[in-house]
């Protein structure tokens, strides 16, 4: 019995604690101009030369101030074609590859295409795959024409968001109202900082979304502890309760009736508690300090934001690219 006296205590603890220590995730992807590296599933070149070459172009698209997976809609991507390919006539035969790479970066959703370069690889190996991999480990990531290849296709995305604002945003909303928040959110928070007043307008139009959602989610988990806690007021009931409202976001507008439950729920076991001498008065004392260390350490709003579309953008579905006329 002791022991689940201690749960009780320790998961009303928890609630207050969660959203000033979790989702301190990192947030570079947001808030900056990203590429998402992407090789076509019909590329004929061996799999492990494909992921080679994605990752080239993850370290092309990084070296030059672009990488990320958030915004999945302008791409770095490629296509290698074998110019020429021979037997080496030496002991053992060695495959030996001439390779034409084509890099390409655009919108691969509306399949525009911004900027392009190619360069000529050779390479040598045992086999097939080996000649790929000896070849693409030449394309260095330090080449200069990459630089200029990078910068054309960064000015295009900055005149897509400066041009397609209006849009992007009104679209954005249009999804909330579908109730898909997650989504509106991750689309207003893809805009870049550099397109100041886009950005500045994003964020103006993501609050009431972000606040309708977290809102939404507290009404719903504040009933379902509410009535969890009124139909069985003994430990179990508190304990099951307390995981509910570990779970919802301080920002919720509603909040403070969630921390109205908690206290209403502590005052519960505190009954419970008296009856067992065994627990003592400074273990609640803590609980009242946890409180109120955790709401003076709130994430900021823009934080609370990101948080949310971090854990959106990994549930992402696969996006059709239309990229067929780039080569």
């Amino acid at each position: 019995m002791k022991t689940k006296y201690w749960i009780s205590l320790f998961l009303l603890i928890v609630p207050f604690l969660t959203f000033a220590q979790n989702d301190r995730a990192k947030t570079d992807d947001f808030g900056r101009i990203a590429l998402t590296a992407y090789i076509p599933e019909e590329s004929e070149i061996p799999a492990a030369a494909q992921k080679m070459l994605k990752n080239k172009l993850l370290q092309i698209a990084s070296k030059n101030g672009l990488s990320g997976t958030i915004n999945q809609r302008f791409i770095i991507t490629a296509n290698v074609m074998v110019v020429n390919q021979e037997i080496t006539p030496t002991a053992p035969p060695m495959h030996a590859y001439t390779l034409e790479v084509g890099l390409y970066v655009g919108d691969g959703i509306d399949g525009t295409l911004f900027s392009s370069t190619s360069l000529s690889l050779k390479g040598v190996g045992e086999t097939e795959t080996k000649a790929y991999m000896a070849a693409l480990k030449t394309m260095s990531v330090n080449n200069p024409i990459f630089k200029a290849f990078i910068d054309k296709g960064k000015n295009r995305i900055i005149e897509y968001y400066n041009s397609q604002c209006d849009f992007i945003i009104k679209k954005a909303q249009t999804v909330a109202q579908q109730n898909d928040y997650d989504a509106a959110i991750v689309q207003l928070l893809t805009v870049p900082e550099v397109c100041k007043e886009c950005f500045d307008n994003a964020m103006d139009a993501v609050q009431p979304i972000f606040l309708e959602k977290v809102e939404k989610d507290c009404l719903t988990k504040l009933t379902a502890a509410n009535n969890i806690w009124s139909a069985r007021q003994d430990l179990d009931g508190a304990e099951e309760a307390a995981i509910i409202l570990s779970t919802i976001d301080p920002h919720a507008p509603s909040y403070g009736k969630v921390v109205e439950l908690n206290n209403k729920i502590a005052a519960g076991v505190k009954e419970i508690r008296d009856r067992d001498k065994e627990l003592e008065d400074r273990e609640w004392a803590y609980r009242f300090k946890a409180q109120d260390l955790a709401h003076e350490e709130k994430m900021s709003s823009i934080e609370a934001y990101r948080a949310v579309g971090i854990e959106s953008a990994k549930h992402q579905p696969q996006v059709e690219y239309h990229i067929k006329s780039w080569w």
